[in-house]
């Protein structure tokens, strides 16, 4: 059959065993196009691409699961284009590891030829530096799983202005002002607004996470108002009253102890500084919890109810013990969803156990979401976030 490969055929033309491609079939990595009268499974040249990647990711260190999930949705249009610049990106880290781990085996060759002593602390510098592919993989899920909630809000939300440009507004930093922001993610809060920025202003973006700061800095442009950092936001490095501003979106829920959190923000707070916040309400995007409990019951899609810990609606009790003066703005807003492919990858981001119910359902899933959309031709989903304003 014309543009049609049987198994061993494609197997043959990829160079690679027809084992593999019976194995990826199996793992549901590499579905054959379609099965003929006859039984045979058969390939198109498209598949070449998604056994590309597979192959590709392996090689950069993901495992077959992870891989499962990064494909997801390569049936979706431009998908090869986006695959493809994707794995340039992680080459591109993985060679910046690769060089680094050849200057330190170098410099520790040299120590060992030179000295007599031997320095173990250079060895074992070396084991943390050879073990950083692990970090690759660990930062792309993070940033991944942040862009693709990102992506989602852009996309689809009802408000013309965005989070983030909404945010900005109410945060205005002036010159001369130090800034200071916690869980800075991938930078996204001041990559819409580089313009706006004051020159005399400083900003410190900091994450708890070394491979997201490293993130945050590939992302940003380099400008004389940042300045990057791994911190703790339950012990920031800074001394007392060090900043005008702090900024924390949608962090202090992560937080092992709020209380001793919020302590050292106002620690580090200027007598007559600012500290925003971000949260959510309890009502926040409860469409797609309540889409995936009716395609699964036993899905949940975190495992803590991060507004139980720090909401909207306790916020300002749980903020009232560290600020005096405390405003909370809502940001009005919402989402109308037309596409399942954004919906999907939203779901598989979360925290919750959706993968262990999902795992070999993903065509199943997805059919299912298409559904819904098509009745009304989106899904609503309501979103309830705010920001609090907290002066000492």
């Amino acid at each position: 059959m014309t543009g049609y490969y049987t198994t061993g055929e494609f197997a043959k033309k990829a160079n690679v065993s027809i084992r593999t491609i019976q194995y990826y079939d199996k793992r549901n990595l590499l579905k054959p196009a379609r099965t003929n009268e006859a039984g045979y499974r058969l390939y198109t040249d498209s598949d070449f691409a998604r056994l590309q990647k597979i192959l590709s990711l392996k090689y950069l260190g993901f495992s077959l699961d992870e891989i499962r999930l990064i494909t997801v949705n390569d049936d979706d249009h431009n998908y090869l284009n986006e695959s493809v610049a994707m794995q340039q990106r992680l080459v591109r880290k993985r060679i910046e590891q690769l060089k680094l781990v050849e200057k330190t085996l170098e410099e520790t060759r040299n120590m060992i030829q030179e000295e007599t002593v031997i320095d173990w602390n250079r060895i074992l510098h070396l084991i943390h530096i050879t073990n950083m592919e692990k970090s690759l993989v660990e930062q792309y899920r993070n940033t991944t799983n942040i862009n693709i909630r990102i992506a989602l809000h852009r996309k689809y939300s009802v408000n013309p202005v965005g989070w983030f440009p909404w945010m900005y507004q109410i945060i205005r930093p002036a010159p001369g002002e130090e800034l200071l922001e916690i869980g800075c993610g991938n930078g996204e809060l001041w990559q819409g607004s580089l313009s706006k920025l004051p020159a005399g202003v400083h900003i410190c973006l900091s994450d708890i996470s070394d491979g997201m700061v490293q993130e945050v800095r590939d992302f940003l442009p380099v400008l004389p108002q940042f300045s990057f950092a791994v911190i703790d936001g339950q012990d920031i490095p800074k001394p007392l009253e060090s900043f005008d501003k702090v900024i924390a979106n949608h962090v202090l829920f992560y937080f092992r102890s709020l209380e001793d959190g919020l302590r050292e923000i106002s620690r580090v707070l200027k007598p007559a500084g600012t500290f925003f916040c971000t949260t959510y309400g309890r009502n926040h995007m409860k469409e797609i919890s309540r889409l995936v409990k009716e395609f699964d019951f036993r899905i949940a899609l975190s495992d803590v109810k991060l507004d139980e810990i720090f909401g909207l609606e306790q916020g300002l009790e749980i903020l009232g013990r560290h600020f005096s003066n405390i405003q909370m703005i809502p940001y009005e807003d919402s989402l109308r969803v037309s596409e399942a492919g954004p919906l999907m990858e939203y779901i598989l981001s979360c925290h919750g156990n959706q993968h262990e119910f999902l795992g070999d359902r993903y065509s199943e899933f997805r059919s299912y979401l298409e559904k819904k959309i098509a009745k009304k031709g989106y899904v609503t989903v309501t979103k309830q976030a705010g920001i609090f304003i907290c002066r000492k």
